[in-house]
C-alpha cells in the first residue's frame, strides 16, 4: 500500500496540469463573451450563448469517447497491458470518425431540432445558425481529440493533454482576434476560428503519439480492434456515459433555453455567470481527471485499500481548492463582471443573481469528483442512475420555482449539483469499494 505522500505526489502530477489545462478551456468561452459582449448588439452575445450550447450537447454527448477510454486504459495500463491501450485508441478514432460523419449529414436537422427545443428571438436564432454551419466542420478533429486525451490521461500521462489544451485554446484565441478585431468579422469568425483550431490540436496530437508511444500500438487489425467482445464493453460503458452526460447538457441546454424565454436580457445575463460556472468545473475537474486515472489504475491492479486512500485524498485536496476559490469569487465576482462586457446595465442586473455563483464550488464538488472516481472505475450504470434522478427532480423544480424568475433558475440548478453528489455518496460503498 502507497504512503499518504506518494499518493499525493500522483494527484499532484496528474491534477495541476489538468487544472491548468481546464482553466484554459472556459478561457476561451470567456473570450468569445467578452468579443461579442462588445458589439453594439446583445444579439451577438446571445448566439454564441446559443451556439456554444448547441455544440456542448453534441460534443459532451460524445464525451463518452474521452471519458470511457480514460477508464478503459487507466485499468489495461493496471493490468500492465499496453497493447490494449493502443487498440482502444484505435477503437475510439474509429467510432470518432463514424460519428462526426453522421453530425456532418445531420447538420440541417440537428440545428431544427435545437431551435425547436430553444425558445430564441429572430435575430439570436439567425445569427446562431450561421455560428452552427460554420463550426459543425471541426467535428471531425474534436471527436478524435476526446480519443488522443483519453488515452494520456489512461497512461497516467496529464502533460499532454495539457499541451494540446493549450496549443487549441491559444489558437484559437489568437484567431478569433484575427477575425473579429482585425477582419471585423463576427459569430462567423468566432466560429471559423474553432475550426481551425481543432485541425491545429489534431496534427499536434497525432505528432505526440506516433513520437512517444508507437510502439504501444499494434498492427492494424479492423478485425481485432472491432472485436465483439471488447467492442460490447467499450460500448455498453459508452451507452451509459453517453446517457449521463445527454442529461446534464438537457440540464444546461434546458436553463439556457428558460433564460431566453424570460428574455434576451436574462439570455445576456446568465451567459455571463455561467462562465464563472464553467470556470470553476474545469478547475475542480482537475483532480476529477486525476481520479480517472488514479482510479482505473488500482482497478485494474485489483488494489482495493490505494483506491479507498486515493478517493479520501482526491475529496480533500478538492474541497480546500473549491474553498479558495469560494474566497475568490466573493471578493473579486462583481468586479469580473466586467471582463464579459462593459454594458453597465447587464453587469448592475447580472450582480443581482451572483450569490448563485459564489456559493456554488464547495456545493458542486462532491458531484465533480464522484464522477470522476465513477468514470476510472467504469461503474457507469450507477454514474447514470443517478444523473436521471438529479435531472428528473431539477426539472421538477424548474417547474415549481418558475414564479421565481431568474432566481428560480438557479435554484433548481444548484439542486441539480447536490442532488448528484448526495446520490453518488449513497452508491460509492456498494459500487466502487466492495
Amino acid at each position: 500500500m502507497h504512503t499518504p505522500q506518494e499518493i499525493n505526489k500522483q494527484i499532484y502530477r496528474l491534477a495541476l496540469p489538468n487544472i491548468i489545462s481546464n482553466f484554459s478551456i472556459p478561457l476561451l468561452g470567456a473570450v468569445d463573451t467578452a468579443l461579442m459582449g462588445r458589439l453594439e448588439s446583445e444579439h451577438y452575445l446571445g448566439a454564441v450563448g446559443i451556439g456554444g450550447v448547441i455544440f456542448s450537447f453534441i460534443y459532451w454527448g460524445f464525451g463518452f469517447l474521452r471519458m470511457a477510454t480514460t477508464g478503459l486504459t487507466a485499468q489495461a495500463f493496471g493490468e500492465n497491458d499496453l497493447r490494449e491501450c493502443g487498440r482502444l485508441l484505435l477503437r475510439a478514432i474509429c467510432i470518432g470518425i463514424t460519428s462526426s460523419l453522421l453530425l456532418l449529414i445531420f447538420q440541417w436537422q440537428l440545428i431544427d431540432l435545437s431551435f425547436r427545443l430553444i425558445d430564441a428571438s429572430p435575430d439570436v436564432e439567425h445569427l446562431a445558425r450561421i455560428y452552427f454551419h460554420i463550426r459543425i466542420y471541426a467535428a471531425p478533429a474534436t471527436l478524435c481529440l476526446h480519443a488522443f486525451h483519453g488515452v494520456f490521461l489512461g497512461l497516467q500521462n496529464a502533460r499532454y493533454p495539457l499541451l494540446l489544451t493549450i496549443v487549441v485554446n491559444l489558437a484559437n484565441i489568437v484567431l478569433n482576434l484575427v477575425f473579429v478585431r482585425l477582419l471585423d468579422m463576427k459569430v462567423d469568425g468566432i466560429a471559423l476560428a474553432t475550426v481551425i483550431a481543432q485541425y491545429i490540436g489534431l496534427f499536434v496530437a497525432v505528432l505526440l503519439f506516433s513520437r512517444y508511444y508507437r510502439g504501444i500500438l499494434p498492427k492494424w487489425n479492423l478485425r481485432e480492434i472491432l472485436a465483439f467482445s471488447t467492442l460490447k464493453r467499450f460500448l455498453s460503458i459508452s451507452g451509459d456515459i453517453f446517457i449521463r452526460t445527454c442529461c446534464l447538457v438537457f440540464s444546461h441546454a434546458y436553463f439556457t433555453a428558460k433564460s431566453a424565454a424570460l428574455s434576451d436580457t436574462f439570455l445576456a445575463i446568465n451567459t455571463i455567470l455561467l462562465q464563472y460556472i464553467n470556470l470553476l468545473s474545469y478547475a475542480i475537474d482537475g483532480f476529477a481527471f486525476a481520479a480517472e486515472s488514479l482510479v482505473g489504475k488500482y482497478k485494474g491492479a485489483q488494489d482495493l485499500q490505494n483506491l479507498k486512500q486515493t478517493t479520501r485524498l482526491i475529496f480533500l485536496w478538492a474541497f480546500l481548492f473549491s474553498g479558495v476559490i469560494l474566497l475568490i469569487l466573493a471578493c473579486f465576482g462583481e468586479r469580473l463582471l466586467y471582463v464579459f462586457t462593459d454594458q453597465m446595465s447587464l453587469v448592475g442586473q447580472a450582480e443581482v443573481y451572483l450569490i448563485w455563483v459564489i456559493i456554488a464550488p464547495v456545493i458542486n464538488v462532491a458531484a465533480y469528483i464522484w464522477d470522476g472516481i465513477f468514470l476510472g472505475a467504469t461503474a457507469s450504470r450507477a454514474l447514470r442512475n443517478s444523473v436521471i434522478v438529479s435531472t428528473l427532480l431539477y426539472l421538477s423544480a424548474v417547474h415549481l420555482l418558475t414564479p421565481f424568475g431568474n432566481h428560480g433558475l438557479w435554484g433548481a440548478l444548484t439542486l441539480l449539483l447536490v442532488a448528484r453528489g448526495v446520490s453518488l455518496t449513497v452508491l460509492a460503498p456498494k459500487y466502487l469499494f466492495r
